[in-house]
């Protein structure tokens, strides 16, 4: 089974990981199998969500279930950049589905918290790597800590899944 984790908005990130055996113990993804910046088109106030890249990403490695991250308005968000961030989720939400995968919003602490951290965005990386050691190049940048959080979201839905989760 593939498992998709998105980590929402556009410096978010997407990823998919392989489990050979949901429901085995412990309930460790086999192998990583790819892991993308959220792909958008645009510059500036215009950039935005670009869906066929994401649909493209989904169908070119197969994904049969989906876990995004809950999103949710950031304080102090302008109504206009709310709206933006709020039509991104939307489009990400919506492009796994229309790929026939099953879609399951997660909560950010539920998952921060299974794997013992908070706000700090390079534990996320570090975690990544340590599990995933041949794909450490797909998180070498700074920036790439969105990728890290799509990974571990990922990984986090296939726990879920190998606990009795039903989509």
């Amino acid at each position: 089974m593939r498992v998709l984790g998105i980590d929402p908005g556009l410096n978010g990130g997407a990823a998919i990981v392989e489990v050979a055996a949901p429901q085995s113990i412990p309930p460790t993804p086999g192998r990583l199998v790819s892991a993308i910046d959220t792909p958008t088109h645009g510059e500036d106030r215009k950039r935005r969500i670009d869906a066929l890249k994401l649909r493209d990403f989904i169908q070119t490695h197969g994904a049969d279930v989906c876990f995004i991250e809950r999103a949710q308005a950031m304080p102090k968000q302008g109504s206009s950049s709310g709206f933006n961030y709020g039509r991104g989720v939307g489009a990400l939400e919506t492009v796994p589905l229309l790929c026939g995968c099953s879609v399951k919003v997660i909560e950010t602490r539920a998952w921060k918290k299974h794997f013992g951290f908070g706000p700090e965005k390079e534990i996320a990386r570090d975690l990544v790597v340590a599990r995933f050691p041949d794909h450490a190049y797909l998180f070498a940048r700074v920036k790439d800590h969105n990728r890290a959080e799509a990974v571990l979201i990922a990984c986090y839905g296939a726990h879920l899944l190998a606990n009795g989760l039903k989509l």
